[in-house]
């Protein structure tokens, strides 16, 4: 099984690791008292407004503000595929981002049912997300293991903000064995955001695509990748037990403790085409 060299793969989005503004030089000493200056990860508050009123403040790296803004309200259901969006506005300087719907939404009684996830960032779920879940059906869409190796070696050995700094998570969207869109921020669900909010905006059909995160496998992870009609989640950490639970009430593959060519799945695994000799 040949592995590809990152350099030689184009992403249709990567991470920047050397982006303006992303990290920060810091003096400090190490274990034994020298002193060192290592890079750390920049972060920011980004209010995200629909329409005229204030939804939530998200700290984040700062990168990519429309996706995030977008892809968090239609994760958490406070934008519908039927609501017309027709304009998303950015203050650099206030850090403000604004999205505009064509009618007014019911996003007003969805904030009376908001709670307090295990996430970090913006870990907020709304009650009425698992309501989404009904009825849902995810394509059946296969996944070779020879793909998850190829998948989780280039992805790993993809130049990023992780490996540059740390104290970072990355999702990337995923076609078969190719890596589409990377995503990085300071928590799983902004980096998660990003790509629905450029998934929206593009028209990019969620059938055949697997999402692959460096977080854990949460009941909020799993419920958005349905939600987003993705058929299959993968990690390199682990699981929690609603989230397994969920992804095999909508039917979802879930693999996570993915290291090297070992994994394990909880979810989904008549899906999983073992086409490598063990």
């Amino acid at each position: 099984m040949a592995i590809r060299d990152p350099e030689d793969h184009n992403y249709l989005i990567a991470p920047t690791p050397q982006g303006e503004g992303l990290t920060r030089a810091v003096k400090g000493v190490d274990h034994e008292g020298n002193p060192q200056e290592i890079r750390v990860v920049e972060e920011r508050p980004l209010t995200i407004y629909l329409n005229s009123r204030e939804i939530v403040t998200a700290m984040t790296i700062g990168d990519h503000p429309n996706y995030l803004a977008l892809g968090f309200l239609r994760n958490q259901g406070m934008i519908s595929d039927t609501d017309r969006v027709t304009g998303i506005d950015y203050d650099e300087e206030l850090s403000v981002v604004v999205v505009r719907t064509e009618v007014e939404t019911n996003h007003e009684e969805k904030l009376q049912k908001k709670t307090r996830t295990s996430g970090c960032a913006v870990g907020t779920v709304f009650g009425d997300m698992m309501e989404g879940l009904d009825g849902l059906h995810l394509p059946d869409t296969k996944i070779r293991q020879s793909d998850l190796y190829v998948l989780a070696e280039l992805i790993n050995r993809t130049p990023s903000l992780y490996l540059a700094a740390g104290a970072i998570h990355g999702t990337v969207l995923c076609q078969g064995a190719n890596p589409l869109v990377y995503m990085e921020d300071v928590g799983r669900h902004n980096a998660v955001d990003k790509v629905a909010g450029w998934m929206a905006l593009e028209g990019v059909s969620a059938a055949d695509k697997l999402l692959y995160t460096t977080g854990r496998l949460t009941s909020e992870m799993v419920i958005k990748t349905a939600l987003m009609g993705i058929p299959v989640l993968v990690s390199r950490s682990g699981f929690t037990a609603w989230g397994v639970e969920i992804a095999s009430q909508v039917g979802l593959t879930l693999i996570g403790r993915m290291r090297g060519q070992r994994f394990m799945c909880l979810s989904g695994e008549d899906r999983l085409i073992r086409d490598v000799a063990s």
